[in-house]
């Protein structure tokens, strides 16, 4: 049975320059679809946020390159943290799929790598 499932992606940019972002949007979203078996039919909407020291480009634009033109797409800042990851791209990416949640593949590439790691290290088990 088809849900509606969500996937998580992160990246960094090396760069504040418009290539660098797309690029590394790029890459993570690539990454992603093959992580998970995608088709660009299956993709409902993508949320993209950027840490506040990427201004110069819209890391949605990647995804119209990679032909997600019927895709719903929407870019934001992230929250300020202290200490937090730089130059970060995230993504949660909504899909039709018949995978369980636990078959969901998130992606994690370049400095991004342990986010997905932090916040858990303070907490009670």
């Amino acid at each position: 049975m088809t849900k509606v499932r969500a996937i998580r992606g992160a990246t960094t940019s090396d760069n504040n320059t418009k290539d660098d972002i797309v690029e590394a949007t790029r890459e993570m979203l690539i990454s992603l679809v093959e992580a998970n078996d995608l088709k660009k039919e299956d993709v409902i909407s993508a949320f993209f946020t950027t840490t506040k020291d990427l201004n110069t480009q819209f890391p949605a634009v990647a995804a119209r390159k990679i032909g997600w033109t019927e895709v719903a797409l929407m870019c934001s800042h992230e929250m300020f943290v202290p200490d937090a990851q730089e130059k970060c791209i995230r993504v949660m990416v909504h899909v039709n799929t018949d995978k369980s949640s636990y078959d969901i593949n998130n992606v994690y590439l370049k400095d991004a790598v342990n986010l997905r790691k932090r916040g858990f290290e303070d907490q009670d088990q």
